[in-house]
């Protein structure tokens, strides 16, 4: 008999089989029981969760000779058929390479023929947010109002992808990352059924390293049976994964935290010539301090570490180091693991980052702390302010002032803007003129067709990274795109307001997204819809005037250099540009 594999031995056959998945599994038992199953689901979730398994279990229980049922029987004809694909009423469908109109056209065709084997003729679409755009016009249709004998099954890993009006005729079901004490337990009944001699730790780091996926763990295990000559080990788990072993990982630590760069570096370089990948041993390095700091929060959270098993060595460590050390040194991590991933000397990155830990250099957004978490600039500022006040309190003690002085005093001052080019907001909001300027002499009709066809695709995803990020971009539109930036146009000053404080996460989050879609790297400047009727028809006058006098665009001109250098010496926030 032909080998086959772990994973395709051990597929689940029943709801019962399907691991770390109650809450999907309960439902549709239930809705089973009582008939009350939808003409359309989508399944969404991590790979290895359970999805297609899950919607071939369905089509079973639905088609079972026995139902109404909970659980297919998986012994009459419909079942066995289903199970081994002899049934040509039951459809599996891989939209990744059947992603055309043409394709789906051919199941709208052929879906109000009634099924010739089983009750229900079921399509499952596998990775369904492949479709092209055409492709699911096409299938909406035929999804909200089917025959009464067809049933479709969605599913994908990237729901993101696919239009709302699809996942608005489906009923959505998430399947979540299998818990690793979940996974441990299914590879061990596997180990057992196998025969094979598994040590309990290596089962725990192959649990662990599938990052919740039940196909990867028993694709895992699997590779490390035939690679091992006997007894499965840790050892060899990490031979097959290119994992590095706990006590490199903490012999690396302890050098980093007595600052002994050349014997962090030296660690570094034999493991990478040994094979080991950069990227895999600077994720290994972040989980081992990630799992200090729970582990100081508290040792009850030894479930949730991502070690087989807490060591004397790595509670000492945890005892040593301090929490804010933790912080800065996962931050810096984080910031060459992002670094590394962009390049293609990773192991550069990796060890000048390394050398910085060792001499005690801290990230460059991180910010220096007080007792009371506040930076100490910001309490010195506080003091002086204090001081302040207790001087104009001593002064105005020492020499009262008369009444008629406090009325003059109280009245505000009368302030002429005819002459200001752009007066102050009361929000105290600074719109970046220059810099939109800017855009505008360069922006062109084609960059700002392009970029609108794919908002609606990068408003998709900053929903799924930040949602208060996609609340505050909703009532927001492009107005303007050159080859370097967008002009971003809000409908509600505040949210422009929100977007523009939060700049160092929220606009990076947007350029980011946006330049991952377009493939072009813009930077974006917010601006309230009444400010930018301003500018832009002061941007037409301007333009115009400089048509018809060559010595205004040269002013101009030199007017804007003075601007452009004055925002690189102060920034942009502190400039008010006045005629």
């Amino acid at each position: 008999m032909v080998y086959q594999a772990l994973y395709r031995v051990y597929r689940p056959q029943t709801f019962h089989d399907i691991a770390g998945q109650q809450h999907i599994t309960q439902t549709l038992e239930n809705a089973l029981m009582k008939q009350q199953f939808s003409h359309a689901y989508l399944f969404t979730g991590p790979r290895g969760t359970g999805k297609t398994s899950a919607a071939k279990i369905l089509a079973k229980a639905i088609n079972c000779e026995h139902a109404p049922v909970a659980e297919p029987c998986n012994e009459c004809a419909a079942c066995r058929g289903i199970t081994n694909g002899s049934i040509a009423d039951v459809i599996e469908i891989d939209a990744a390479s059947n992603n055309g109109v043409d394709e789906i056209r051919e199941i709208r065709d052929k879906v109000k023929y009634a099924p010739s084997e089983v009750r229900f003729k079921v399509y499952i679409i596998d990775e369904v947010h492949m479709l092209s755009t055409g492709a699911f016009n096409a299938l909406l249709k035929t999804l909200e109002e089917p025959p009464e004998h067809v049933i479709f099954i969605l599913a994908t890993t990237e729901p993101q992808k696919i239009p709302l009006t699809i996942i608005s005729r489906c009923q959505q079901f998430d399947f979540r990352r299998i818990p690793s004490s979940e996974v441990a337990a299914r590879l061990q009944f596997v180990a057992r059924d196998q025969h094979l001699d598994v040590d309990e730790e290596a089962l725990q780091l192959i649990a662990k390293a599938s990052e919740g996926g039940m196909r990867d763990a028993l694709s895992t295990l699997d590779q490390t049976a035939a690679y091992s000559e006997g007894k499965i080990t840790v050892q060899d788990v990490q031979d097959v994964t290119g994992m590095v072993s706990d006590q490199l990982i903490q012999e690396l630590v302890e050098a980093i935290e007595s600052a002994d760069a050349a014997r962090a570096i030296s660690k570094t370089g034999a493991l990478i010539d040994q094979g080991k990948d950069s990227l895999r041993l600077i994720e290994q390095l972040i989980f081992y301090y990630r799992d200090l700091l729970l582990y100081q929060t508290s040792p009850e959270l030894e479930d949730v570490l991502s070690r087989p098993r807490v060591e004397e060595a790595f509670r000492s460590l945890a005892g040593q180091i301090s929490a804010n050390k933790i912080y800065q040194v996962i931050e810096r991590l984080n910031q060459t693991f992002t670094e590394m991933r962009r390049t293609n000397h990773p192991r550069i990155l990796l060890e000048t980052s390394l050398v910085r830990l060792c001499r005690g250099e801290r990230p460059a957004t991180a910010a220096t702390t007080d007792s009371s978490g506040a930076p100490p600039a910001a309490g010195a500022a506080i003091e002086q302010r204090i001081v302040d006040l207790e001087q104009q309190v001593k002064m105005l003690r020492e020499n009262p002032v008369s009444s008629s002085e406090q009325r003059l005093s109280a009245e505000p001052p009368t302030t002429d803007y005819r002459h200001s080019a752009r007066p102050k907001r009361s929000s105290g909001l600074k719109v970046p003129v220059n810099s939109i300027n800017g855009v505008l002499l360069q922006a062109t009709k084609t960059d700002l067709a392009e970029l609108r066809s794919a908002w609606a695709t990068v408003m998709a995803q900053i929903r799924v990274k930040n949602v208060a990020a996609h609340a505050w971009m909703l009532d927001s539109q492009p107005v303007a795109s050159s080859p370097d930036g967008i002009v971003q146009a809000f409908k509600h000053e505040f949210h422009c307001q929100m977007v523009m404080e939060n700049k160092n996460h929220i606009l990076e989050l947007v350029q980011d997204i946006v330049q991952e879609v377009t493939r072009k790297n813009k930077i974006l400047y917010p601006v309230p819809e009444d400010e930018w009727v301003k500018i832009k028809k002061t941007f037409i006058e301007r333009s115009k005037a400089t048509e018809k006098d060559p010595q205004t665009q040269e002013k101009a001109e030199q007017e804007d250099l003075i601007v452009a250098e004055a925002e690189k010496l102060v920034g942009p926030d502190l400039i008010d540009i006045k005629d």
